[in-house]
């Protein structure tokens, strides 16, 4: 009697299983705003004409949707602020004296001459002819407390 061997899903063209090479999702883990309205929805077109959603729970659920909207917002708006504070901190650095750490991690110091930003609107100071990370600076004195080196 001849043995019969199962028949292995395969591709032609690599030898590997069809079911190996399927991408996997990722599950969401937050719930943004159309998230939650879908869900809203979803909840009302699904529930019981006999005993229709509490007024209360409808209430409390878009309550919850508008504070997560303005919680959003107000991330948004926290983030815009950061990025001016930070220009203008740069801007007031020019004519001070900084100290700095290098990326070798040995410092320097010198007189801030100007700053430039970065595609993404990230500060950067001139110093001694060279770009500075604003983030690399450790010390900041007035131009006349020390000599640029």
């Amino acid at each position: 009697m001849t043995d019969i061997s199962p028949v292995a899903a395969s591709s032609p063209s690599s030898g590997t299983s069809l079911y190996e090479s399927a991408p996997t999702r990722a599950p969401k883990q937050t719930l943004d705003t159309s998230s939650m309205m879908d869900l809203l929805v979803t909840q009302l077109q699904n529930q019981d004409p006999s005993s229709p959603m509490d007024t209360n729970s409808m209430i409390s659920q878009t309550t919850q949707l508008a504070e997560m909207q303005q919680l959003t917002s107000m991330g948004s708006d926290s983030t815009a602020s950061l990025a001016l504070q930070m220009r203008d901190n740069a801007a007031n650095l020019v004519g001070k004296s900084v100290t700095y750490i290098n990326a070798d991690g040995s410092t320097g110091s010198g007189v801030v001459k100007g700053v430039t930003y970065t595609s993404t609107g990230d500060p950067t100071v001139t110093v001694n002819g060279s770009p500075i990370d604003i983030a690399s600076i450790s010390g900041v004195a007035p131009a006349s407390a020390t000599t640029a080196s």
